[in-house]
């Protein structure tokens, strides 16, 4: 069974340093067998949640735009890689938004429940969060881990993997870092091979 990825890109700037260690993950995972797809969450249309909770009583969204459908992907797909630089401390405003339209999603979960992962689904599904910062600070990614848990956890995937790359702007660019675009690809290759391990046993 092939393992497929799918790779969502949250930066508002193309071809970025985000973008571009995203790219090299993905050319990893394709190396080693895996379908992959991109999505540039800037191309695509969609608005902020609402915050309406008519998703409570339903399980649906009622905002008709390109976001559920690539939930609809995402749930559908063996890894998903998120990739989003820093900004202001934490993650880009399109990714932010995206992310909160899942509520449709934690309301079947936690207020319908119509919606289980099981911890073998959650075993074989891999999440992947790929991110740049340009200043040299170790505690530059912290506050992007909470929302891309979240993110994760109400998908039903597990956190397996964060690729950051810090001092971007003493590096200028990603393209002249030393290791982390090696080390994104390796990961992509490793990823695919767990799960191929995974779903074999």
């Amino acid at each position: 069974m092939t393992v497929t990825v799918l790779g969502i890109s949250g930066s508002p700037r193309r071809h970025g340093n985000t973008e571009t260690l995203l790219d090299s993950f993905l050319d990893g995972a394709r190396a080693a067998g895996a379908t992959v797809e991109k999505v540039v969450l800037r191309d695509i249309n969609y608005s902020p949640c609402r915050g309406c909770n008519a998703c409570h009583k339903t399980g649906e969204c009622v905002v008709k735009d390109d976001a559920p459908g690539l939930y609809d992907r995402i749930l559908a797909a063996d890894c998903v890689a998120v990739a989003s630089p820093i900004y202001s401390m934490g993650i880009t405003a399109q990714l932010k938004g995206f992310i909160d339209r899942a509520q449709y999603l934690w309301a079947r979960k936690f207020i319908l429940k119509t919606l289980d992962f099981s911890e073998d689904h959650i075993k074989q599904h891999k999440g992947v969060f790929i991110s740049t910062a340009g200043q040299n600070q170790a505690h530059v990614f912290d506050s992007a881990f909470p929302a891309i848990t979240a993110f994760f956890h109400g998908t039903g995937f597990d956190y397996a993997e964060n690729i950051v790359a810090n001092n971007m702007d003493a590096y200028n660019g990603i393209n002249n870092h030393p290791t982390a675009l090696k080390e994104a690809y390796e990961k992509g290759q490793q990823t695919v091979r767990d799960l191929e391990k995974i779903k074999n046993t």
